[in-house]
């Protein structure tokens, strides 16, 4: 396996050992007989496709330079040699999958070669030969490899087609022809609906409901997208849509009293607060704000696609919400976000009076990556001997940029974030790899007494996330440290639920939680300073 730091996200040794892992998850189902053997099936034959057809595309030739051949030796072109056998024998294997049905004999046999030859594979690449060609070609090539790599995979066709000539040049040639007939292909069967759905059977009915529809929006693997495609990707939040538009919701949004946009100046120019200001008729007085931050790895993600969540929270606990629209990258990388969300709070602690909040009563919240600066808030304005929020919300957050938790493992085809969503991100996020060991993102790696007198945390995890683990070793860290802490974790649900209450009973249970714990920050003597009692 590639080690945590070893290489920046985007290098193809990376990339390649991400397609292993998921292709991995997707068999341990199968062996187990657990969830949609078709669709698993499916979504084998789909990323084995592209993954082959790139590896043809940028190693192939590698291993073929003249100096590549003589400083590998014999013992190492001889695996190269083999690879390409096995390369073939896993695109016949995935054909016959590809044509049969679950239960037949020429699958299930298939299936079982399959599986062995890209295990025995994937040993080889990840422990001998991409080390080997690393320390020959050099840790820029391998760069630059890894943005070749997820280019092909872009452009790859969707099916094996094992009759191809196996040169590099023709899949260049036919790769693109025979991927838009493959693409029309998937279309008109019905398979492209359910290739981004999660199959493994782990779900809950409803979120499993919620995944389907989402795949039947048709996205395409994040990781073979550039940023401006990712953002124009359908999210969750469609499929919420799509799903209130088919039982007859015709109300779109969760009504509040009002939203306004408050520019302020922020590091890198203009900066947007969103302010939600909750139905219920308000008291004289400022309303306790929460500072919410959304997700999308610093990269993607926006006030409307993540504007349910700041509706439900404001409504729940009658509280100012203001969402903070920060900078992304890659045209603003690491650390513009950080800073954006920073000068924010400060804003805010100084001057929530003028949008109508109570800067004596603030806390903070974000999902994924927003809760990852949500705690980094926390933390610099603490060693900054600045008053801290009152309670931080950290839902399934980015505690650590390394890649070898339990999750990172177990739910590495998980929808719809996956083991190669998490490289892509930081591969856009962080340009340099010292920045992966920053302080304000690798928060699991802080010492135990750099955590002490940090404000209450709120940690939410779910099962079906790569996050899950590093959430929960964080919220284990702050207990550690004497920080109160309440985990609350939820089985057989996905990454990125919390503002799907419109669908998910799960999410408005766990938006209920997090608003009872933000009444008792807000209000810790029992009645709260605008003059509602605690316990509404």
């Amino acid at each position: 396996m590639v080690r945590p730091y070893d290489s920046l996200p985007g290098d193809i040794d990376r990339a390649i050992s991400d397609d292993h892992l998921l292709l991995d998850r997707l068999f341990v189902h199968l062996e187990a007989h657990r969830g949609d053997r078709r669709i698993l099936a499916d979504q084998v034959v789909y990323r084995i496709s592209l993954h082959l057809s790139a590896e043809e595309q940028t190693l192939d030739p590698v291993f073929d330079e003249p100096a590549v051949v003589e400083r590998f030796g014999e013992a190492q072109m001889e695996l190269v040699r083999r690879g390409r056998q096995i390369r073939q024998r896993i695109k016949e294997a995935a054909s016959e999958i590809d044509r049969s049905k679950p239960g037949n004999p020429d699958f299930e046999e298939a299936l079982r070669h399959l599986v062995a030859d890209v295990r025995r594979q994937s040993a080889d690449q990840e422990t001998l030969l991409l080390p080997a060609l690393r320390a020959v070609i050099g840790p820029q090539r391998m760069a630059e490899l890894g943005a070749e790599f997820s280019a092909a995979k872009h452009r790859a066709p969707t099916h094996p087609h094992p009759q191809a000539p196996n040169t590099a040049r023709s899949s260049r040639f036919l790769g693109g022809p025979t991927a838009l007939l493959d693409r029309l292909r998937d279309r008109t069967s019905g398979r492209r609906g359910w290739i981004a759905t999660d199959a493994s059977g782990l779900l809950e009915p409803q979120s499993q409901t919620l995944l389907d529809t989402f795949a039947a929006l048709g996205p395409r693997p994040t990781e073979t997208l550039d940023p401006a495609q990712a953002r124009r990707q359908p999210t969750l939040t469609d499929a919420v849509a799509k799903i209130r538009a088919d039982r007859g919701d015709l109300d779109e949004r969760e009504p509040v009293d009002s939203v306004f946009d408050y520019v302020i100046d922020g590091p890198g120019g203009g900066l947007t607060l969103r302010v939600y200001r909750p139905t219920s008729a308000s008291p004289s007085g400022g309303l306790p704000v929460l500072i919410y931050l959304y997700a999308g790895g610093w990269v993607v993600g926006s006030l409307d696609t993540y504007d349910a969540t700041p509706r439900a929270l404001c409504n729940k606990e009658r509280c100012l919400v203001v969402a903070v629209d920060y900078r992304h990258a890659p045209e603003h990388p690491f650390p513009a976000a950080h800073d954006d969300v920073l000068a924010a709070t400060r804003w805010l602690a100084a001057n929530a009076g003028e949008i109508g909040g109570d800067a004596s009563r603030i806390a903070i919240a974000g999902e994924a990556v927003g809760g990852t600066m949500a705690a980094a808030t926390c933390l610099q304005l603490r060693d900054a001997g600045e008053p801290t929020p009152m309670l931080q919300v950290l839902i399934h957050p980015v505690t650590t940029m390394a890649t070898d938790s339990a999750s990172t493992v177990d739910a590495a085809e998980a929808a719809p974030l996956n083991r190669p969503m998490l490289s892509w991100f930081a591969r856009h996020a962080f340009p340099r790899p010292e920045l992966l060991t920053d302080p304000r993102v690798a928060l699991l790696d802080l010492p135990i007494e750099r955590l002490t007198g940090l404000p209450s945390a709120v940690v939410i995890t779910v099962e079906r996330d790569p996050l899950r683990s590093q959430g929960q070793a964080f919220a284990n860290r702050l207990r550690a440290a004497n920080v109160p802490v309440e985990h609350i974790h939820y089985d057989g649900v996905p990454h990125e639920f919390f503002g799907m209450g419109a669908v998910l009973d799960v999410a408005n249970e766990a938006q209920d939680r997090v608003a009872a714990a933000l009444h008792a920050a807000f209000n810790p003597s029992g009645q709260s300073a605008s003059g509602w009692p605690t316990g509404i």
